[in-house]
């Protein structure tokens, strides 16, 4: 490529506005391309079924090659590795890469990245997270504070831990999350019945 044609690709990387990230993107994307390869599973003529998920599948593997090639590229230089590092960051990109066997990191790496995003959330309506472990795609978790033992704070504060994790880590198979017990206030006048 001719350095004027790369100047020139950089120069309408650059001017493009960079959307910004939208919660759970990929997640709502994923879903719909779910519903679509659904509807095309249940096309009446087999010959074009078959076609179109041949296409849908040769799409799929067409970006994984382009994307895997850019990072080869770019792991080439310091600055090319520090871009991938702030791309892996981003939720959709990270997520894109995960969907095309790419990412980097293992999910037992990226669910502590999702539950530090959410964790400040969490602590500013008393409560918090502590993940117990990530097995076979399962990962288990304890809530604490308003998180475990306030039941009307408990829903909105879990689906916000799930949807932390997901963005993270949309391979996870489960989250199973325990209430911790509740510690007995020192201020109560009420006795804890076992």
């Amino acid at each position: 490529m001719a350095a004027s044609s790369q100047v020139a690709v950089i120069e309408s990387i650059e001017t493009q506005p960079l959307a910004p990230p939208q919660p759970g993107e990929f997640r709502l994307q994923s879903e719909r391309v779910e519903k679509l390869a659904a509807k095309l599973e249940k096309a009446n003529d087999p010959e074009t079924r078959a076609a179109a998920l041949d296409l849908l599948q040769s799409v799929m593997e067409l970006h994984g090659m382009a994307l895997n090639r850019m990072l080869q590229q770019l792991a080439k230089t310091p600055e090319g590795e520090a871009a991938v590092i702030d791309a892996v960051n981003d939720d959709l990109v990270s997520a894109m890469l995960l969907l095309h066997g790419l990412h980097p990191d293992d999910i037992e790496t990226r669910v502590p990245r999702g539950i530090e995003k959410v964790r400040p959330y969490l602590k500013s309506h008393g409560g918090d997270v502590e993940l117990s472990g990530v097995h076979d795609g399962i990962v288990h978790l304890v809530l604490h504070g308003s998180c475990g033992s306030c039941p009307s704070s408990s829903l909105t504060l879990k689906t916000a831990v799930e949807d932390a994790l997901f963005e993270a880590a949309p391979d996870i198979v489960e989250i199973k999350a325990d209430n911790a017990p509740a510690a007995a206030s020192a201020t109560s006048n009420l006795v804890m019945i076992q």
